[in-house]
């Protein structure tokens, strides 16, 4: 793979994710009834870090729940022989709530609708919104994300690597060609 961009530095994620937090402010009137669950891996540290800036605006603190979508993906076979099965790793209720899926890159939506379908499995929520750091286009299902940090067209010969610090010891997206 052949480096070709860096789209995000680390002032600039830090930004988006601040603007991000404003927004889901905004258009959620306040923090009442909101609950982030993070699309594993880097979706779960992005959600902490919302979190984070939401408790800085607000002063209040929004709870964080994880969700690994392996069993809930329809092209399980490509994915792995033998997949990690976890789930959604939440101590509160969902019924009743607005819960906001957070994940790093949305591409064909495939893995938003695995997403959905784990947390219909486990409650009830008032609502489903979206954000995401990347959105890098190429939809292959009806979906799209509710805030987004940075839109990217790429093309399908492209890949977007986002390294966060949590993971990567780095803060950066970049753009790779195939």
């Amino acid at each position: 793979m052949e480096f070709k961009a860096k789209l995000l530095d680390e002032k600039a994620i830090d930004r988006s994710l601040t603007r991000l937090a404003h927004e889901i402010l905004e258009k959620n009137k306040g923090t009442e009834a909101l609950v982030l669950i993070g699309i594993k891996s880097r979706g779960v540290p992005l959600a902490k870090r919302i979190s984070n800036k939401i408790k800085e605006i607000e002063g209040v603190s929004i709870p964080i729940g994880a969700l690994d979508i392996t069993m809930y993906r329809d092209d399980l076979s490509k994915v792995s022989q033998s997949p990690d099965v976890k789930g959604l790793e939440v101590d509160f209720p969902l019924d009743g709530k607005t819960v906001i899926l957070v994940d790093d890159v949305i591409y064909t939506g495939r893995t938003v609708r695995a997403a959905m379908d784990a947390v219909m499995d486990y409650g009830r929520p008032s609502a489903i919104q979206l954000a995401v750091l990347v959105d890098r286009g190429h939809r292959e299902l009806p979906i799209r994300p509710d805030y987004v940090g940075k839109n990217v067209p790429t093309s399908s010969k492209e890949v977007v690597k986002v390294k966060l610090e949590e993971w990567d010891d780095m803060n950066e997206v970049s753009i790779y060609q195939n």
